[in-house]
């Protein structure tokens, strides 16, 4: 009767933790945000020295246009076995003027975000498609071919 009960008690032990292994995980991505220093960057008070001593250097900074300086954050949830779910999405963007001073401090969250999905497997190109073989073999002969462009019967090179 105590086996039965040990066993009992080995049993159940052992689907609690078997359970405990289907708890969700979470990750956090990107750029850890910490509210107070978030809303410590002033426009027309800090500049890009300022906003990297109290935020680090940035997920990416844009290219073209203003300057501004991105930080990405996103908090990830998903199960055991199951694709990863956006459960919080933040970005910070603090834009520049031409002499480093910050203009603007901006926050978006998820409802930006744009979820893609691509059509099909294959990226779909002009022209003919070739088979193995003929990428293998498909430049034999062409080399030294008139109209090619190698050197001239004289040896010199006038191009094609």
């Amino acid at each position: 009767m105590k086996a039965v009960r040990f066993l009992g008690a080995g049993a159940l032990l052992a689907m609690t933790l078997a359970a405990g292994g289907c708890a969700a995980i979470k990750e956090n991505r990107g750029f850890i945000v910490d509210p107070t220093l978030t809303e410590s960057i002033q426009p027309g008070i800090d500049n890009k020295q300022s906003v990297q001593g109290t935020l680090g250097h940035p997920s990416f900074e844009s290219q073209f246009g203003t300057p501004t300086w991105y930080y990405v954050s996103s908090r990830t949830g998903r199960r055991p076995f199951a694709k990863p779910r956006i459960e919080e999405h933040q970005v910070l963007a603090v834009q520049f003027d031409a002499a480093g001073n910050v203009a603007s401090v901006q926050r978006t969250g998820i409802d930006k975000v744009v979820y893609l999905s691509p059509d099909g497997d294959a990226t779909p190109t002009v022209g003919r498609e070739r088979g193995f073989f003929e990428d293998l073999f498909g430049n034999i002969g062409a080399v030294g071919a008139p109209g090619a462009g190698g050197p001239n019967s004289d040896g010199s090179n006038t191009g094609g």
